[in-house]
């Protein structure tokens, strides 16, 4: 078929828009980890989308913010390096926040990419009434003139989804898919285990805490004679004071984040998990070029 299409898009805004739920809603299957702290995503995850007119591969980049560390610093650069590399960038804006400055001066960057063609999404209209999305769409609509569509949807509700996959497929260079039917992401298992389990330890934390969380994977291991898959991973924090608090009372807190972390892991694997967790203390590692090579910054 010589009208198939396939490409590479990316979802841009600010932190916490919405972009890893849309890029899971898309794939059908979760691929990028969330979570309602901010620059939750860190690495840039490619998720896969099969459909009849062709195939979209969705990058799932960083929120685009002010860094504060070398860590921060490190996640913009990614972010410029795979909107340099796209076909598409599709802006995100949630539906029940105002466009504010920091709305603009991504929508305003976009020129930095010729290249790349580009659609603004208004996100999360399930949560907003309809003089919001309305208001929405045309604060949205005024940001830039060369927007290809603008579009209104949902992740949580799929509502407008396939107008969404219909639109990015049209926008593709024409071209065979990228993929083998049936792969929904080109993460290792290890990545995507480190990424449940670092979700699992977001979960509930205090504000301060997230961003000195690093996970790391030291075997995935089926174990001889036995349905069991043995996973050995390492939680990673800056100070002693984290590690207390990741711990819990008497190990409370950890054995809440393994229970999570399994379940997860569990429908990856295929099978039950015995996940063995260790916190290790690397101190101030975001600011520490050393210690983010080891981390896999």
């Amino acid at each position: 078929m010589s009208d198939t299409r396939s490409g590479f898009v990316t979802f841009v805004g600010r932190p916490n828009v919405g972009k890893s739920t849309l890029t899971n809603a898309l794939v059908g299957e979760k691929v990028a980890i969330t979570s309602e702290k901010p620059q939750t995503t860190r690495r840039a995850i490619r998720g896969i989308v099969n459909r009849p007119g062709g195939q979209l591969v969705v990058v799932d980049t960083p929120g685009i913010h002010r860094p504060r560390t070398l860590l921060g610093q490190r996640l913009n650069d990614l972010v410029e390096q795979v909107l340099g590399d796209v076909d598409v960038i599709a802006f995100c804006a949630p539906a029940t926040e105002k466009v504010g400055p920091g709305d603009r001066r991504i929508a305003e960057s976009l020129s930095g990419y010729p290249r790349a063609k580009k659609v603004a999404l208004v996100t999360k209209t399930d949560a907003a009434s309809r003089d919001q999305i309305t208001e929405r769409l045309l604060e949205v609509d005024a940001l830039r003139e060369d927007w290809d569509a603008v579009i209104p949807l949902s992740a949580v509700t799929n509502d407008q989804l396939d107008v969404l996959c219909d639109e990015l497929l049209a926008l593709m260079p024409v071209g065979p898919a990228l993929y083998a039917d049936g792969v929904v992401t080109d993460e290792t298992i290890e990545d995507r285990i480190a990424e449940i389990i670092r979700e699992a330890a977001l979960h509930g934390v205090r504000d301060e805490l997230p961003h000195s969380i690093a996970v790391t994977i030291d075997d995935v291991a089926p174990r001889e004679d036995s349905d069991l898959t043995d996973v050995w991973a390492n939680i990673v924090v800056e100070r002693d004071s984290q590690k207390a608090i990741i711990i819990g009372r008497k190990g409370s807190r950890l054995a809440d984040v393994g229970a999570r972390a399994r379940a997860g892991i569990e429908p990856l694997v295929g099978g039950r998990v015995y996940l063995s967790l260790h916190v290790r203390v690397a101190k101030e590692w975001q600011r520490d070029p050393k210690q983010l090579g080891r981390l896999g910054f």
